[in-house]
């Protein structure tokens, strides 16, 4: 169903068949084969692979966050107009540990893992002193570093995988290749395989700073390009031992731009509270209330960070939509929560499981999200107090310097509905990633439950929608027609959850011009939340 105007119609989940995609399920011992009804284009000829929780208790122990569920690792091949399903729980210590031993071994984002009871008081002791040990449940993401491919979560641990089988290969720590504490799950992938991420590590003098890292690409010599990882710049941290959680930042052609929210990690909580009290990570969050939002920038080539101060409003952050250059400034669109709580407060998996009013009414509270586009100006003088220092024709978006030095950012709101999100962002990344885009993808939030697909027109502000009842899309990739000559030239790629239907999931496939239907495959099997994904040609 088509709308264009994005409220339109607002659907409503009475029948709570949201539950189904919060429910763990099977990993398949052989492809499972979809019923096409449309035509799959020629041109998709490789894999779309997706990332997601599958298993959501050990046992009799529940896991209790969004973001706690085993890794398991899904996997649609298209092939002579024919589609194919897979998937595999990804063999991470923190999966193997808990079959085996049929209860929750390591503490996830938001469960405590219990001490062994096997283990006496003196041996509980001994592993106190070895520390925490950090999960490698690579839930999150999936991308490719040279030949390889890479399944992610935002600790310092990657678990390699093998895109064909889904079996997992070997688990990689990065804290062996740079000074960094973890990295985010949305690195920036260059045409030339180059990546680049971010993470908070120690810096100078015992305090806490962000690293861009980059990873070259496939290296002539076949050796692993991880092993020869660079640290390209660091931006300082606004509190000492508190940094800002980082879930992606931005790049254009020649800068980064890394925005540090309100939303902190409380490391000398998540040190000693650890072992001690039976925390976890979300009991090591806290907003800093009277920071606001700082935006850092840095040139990328030679890597140097620029000392100008930009500050805005306070918001919540995951998801950068693009960031390009124009005529001297530094264009960043982004999904912004408002406020300076932490949305994962909202995403216990008590809540997302509720009845559709409990649903709703906790969404209520939880801050508000918007489609904002801020804007940095690259060339500052010091006599401009006052006045705003954008001059791009086609923004309402301000920069404006204070007596201090401070630069004062206030967006351009690209898209606003209350309670209902632009989220998960995509964009044609191939081509336009880093340059002047037009059009946005995303998968569409009613109070945190995912019933749409959207799309986003960031100039003129017009949108589209493809949404069905009781239909739980995931993500949209975008991936481009071989011939493309226009930015929306070509598909998006979803996987949507149909509780109530005979068959309970498919993959769908949308003309990114109008959010039309191209194509759907459906399975036999039900499908739960993915977060994130690519499409391998």
């Amino acid at each position: 169903m088509l709308t264009s105007l994005l409220f339109h119609n607002r659907f409503e989940h009475p029948a709570g068949g949201y539950r189904k995609i919060f429910e763990t399920c099977e990993e398949l011992a052989e492809n499972l084969p979809a019923t096409v009804t449309g035509r799959i284009p020629s041109f998709l000829k490789g894999s779309l692979l997706r990332l997601g929780p599958g298993l959501f208790e050990v046992g009799d122990e529940p896991f209790y966050h969004l973001f706690d569920g085993q890794a398991l690792m899904h996997k649609f091949d298209f092939k002579n107009g024919q589609v194919t399903y897979f998937r595999k729980f990804v063999r991470t210590d923190a999966y193997v540990r808990a079959i085996t031993e049929k209860r929750v071994v390591i503490t996830e984002f938001g469960t405590f893992a219990y001490p062994d009871p096997c283990k006496n008081i003196f041996s509980r002791f001994f592993s106190y002193f070895k520390g925490v040990e950090v999960t490698d449940n690579c839930l999150v993401n999936v991308y490719p570093v040279g030949e390889d491919f890479y399944a992610v979560t935002e600790t310092n641990y990657i678990t390699k995988v093998n895109p064909d089988t889904l079996e997992t290969l070997k688990k990689v720590d990065m804290c062996n290749y740079i000074n960094i504490n973890g990295v985010t799950a949305h690195p920036h992938i260059e045409r030339d395989g180059t990546v680049y991420n971010i993470g908070n590590c120690m810096g100078k003098g015992a305090t806490l700073a962000y690293n861009i890292v980059r990873i070259p690409p496939t290296q002539k010599d076949k050796s692993d390009p991880i092993e020869k990882s660079k640290v390209v710049v660091q931006f300082p941290s606004h509190e000492r031992f508190k940094p800002s959680y980082v879930h992606s930042f931005g790049m254009s052609e020649n800068y980064f731009v890394f925005v540090e929210t309100p939303v902190k990690i409380n490391l000398l909580k998540f040190l000693s509270a650890w072992s001690i009290r039976g925390s976890n990570y979300m009991d090591c969050f806290e907003s800093n209330e009277s920071q606001g939002t700082l935006f850092h920038i840095a040139r990328k080539d030679p890597g140097e960070y620029i000392d100008h101060r930009f500050k805005g409003a306070p918001i919540g952050m995951f998801h950068h939509i693009n960031t390009y250059e124009d005529q001297g400034f530094v264009v960043v669109d982004l999904c912004a929560w408002k406020g300076f709580e932490f949305v994962y407060n909202y995403l216990w998996l008590a809540n997302l499981r509720a009845n559709w009013d409990e649903v709703k009414k906790a969404a209520m509270m939880a801050p508000q999200p918007e489609v904002r586009r801020y804007v940095i100006p690259l060339d500052i003088h010091k006599e401009e107090q006052g006045k705003n220092l954008v001059s791009l024709p086609y923004t309402t978006a301000t920069a404006t310097m204070h007596a201090d030095g401070m630069i004062w950012l206030e967006p351009e709101i690209l898209f606003s509905g209350p309670r209902q999100a632009f989220e998960f962002p995509q964009i044609n990344y191939e081509r336009y990633g880093g340059k002047n885009y037009t059009y946005a993808y995303g998968l569409g939030l009613n109070h945190f439950i995912p019933d749409r697909i959207c799309k986003l027109n960031v100039k003129t502000k017009e949108t589209w929608v493809w949404q069905e009842p009781d239909s739980y899309p995931s993500e949209p990739l975008f991936v481009q027609t071989p011939e493309a000559v226009d930015e929306d030239d070509g598909v998006l790629l979803t996987i949507v959850a149909a509780p109530g239907s005979q068959r309970p999931a498919y993959l769908l496939i949308l003309n990114a011009k109008d959010l039309s239907e191209v194509a759907r495959a459906e399975v036999e099997c039900s499908i739960p939340v993915t977060f994130h994904g690519m499409y391998k040609p």
